[in-house]
């Protein structure tokens, strides 16, 4: 009985080594599989930051290889340009414009509201009804007597030409009448020319007097000293103003 005891004694405390060295092994395996799996997982985190930074040197690089292409393209057109430029010829420098000693022409000035008597003419404070009738009756009679300048003068050409046709002028060196009726035609028709554009501007500083506006310059609208109209009743602008032409004073 004792020994049978025994036996079983010795049986259980061998089948709880055996278990508790199973046990051990078990937990020694599962431990080496968990330290593969984190193993593993470090090798994978690893590579996929590998792939990354890999990625990225590579879009830097393409970026980099971009910028550099854009930088030789630009290099290339301003060399290009520089290379149009100098086979150019070199543009003139505009004249700078002398200053005149010329006085200033005063700023266009506003003008004053005229009033109108029966006949239509019209006066100012500056140009009273007075001075206008004057100026009026002085232009009708200028302008009547430049036409019939300008009309006799057309007339005296005319004559010369037909004279000319008809044989009466002889035309050859030893006369050299043709010479002078070519010379007296031309100043005739110069002259008339001269008459007419003074008409034109008799016309102009009438309807001035019709306007209202008689006696201010058409440049400044600044008025005109009545001595300088009652010279040239037909005036438009002051001396100062003036900048020639026929008919003008």
């Amino acid at each position: 009985m004792a020994a049978a005891r025994k036996k079983s004694s010795s049986s259980k405390r061998s089948t709880a080594t055996k278990t508790t060295a199973k046990k051990a092994a078990s937990k020694k395996a599962a431990t080496k599989t968990a330290a593969k799996k984190t193993a593993a997982k470090k090798a994978a985190g690893g590579t996929a930051k590998r792939s990354k930074k890999a990625a990225a040197g590579s879009s830097s690089g393409s970026s980099t290889s971009r910028s550099k292409q854009t930088a030789s393209k630009k290099a290339a057109a301003k060399g290009a340009a520089a290379k149009r430029a100098a086979s150019s010829p070199t543009p003139r420098k505009k004249a700078t414009p002398m200053t005149s000693s010329a006085p200033q022409v005063p700023a266009q000035a506003e003008l004053p509201k005229p009033r109108f008597n029966k006949d239509g003419l019209g006066y100012t404070k500056e140009f009273d009804l007075g001075f206008i009738k004057e100026q009026y009756e002085a232009l009708q009679e200028e302008r009547v007597r430049l036409t019939g300048q300008a009309m006799r003068l057309e007339e005296e050409a005319h004559q010369l030409v037909e004279e000319a046709e008809m044989g009466d002028v002889q035309f050859d060196d030893e006369g050299g009448e043709g010479d002078t009726m070519v010379v007296e035609r031309e100043r005739d028709l110069a002259l008339s020319a001269q008459a007419r554009e003074a008409v034109a501007e008799i016309d102009a500083a009438l309807s001035r007097i019709a306007a209202g506006t008689y006696g201010y310059s058409v440049v400044s609208g600044q008025p005109i000293p009545k001595e300088r109209l009652e010279a040239i009743p037909w005036a438009d602008v002051l001396v100062e103003e003036k900048v020639g032409g026929i008919g003008r004073r």
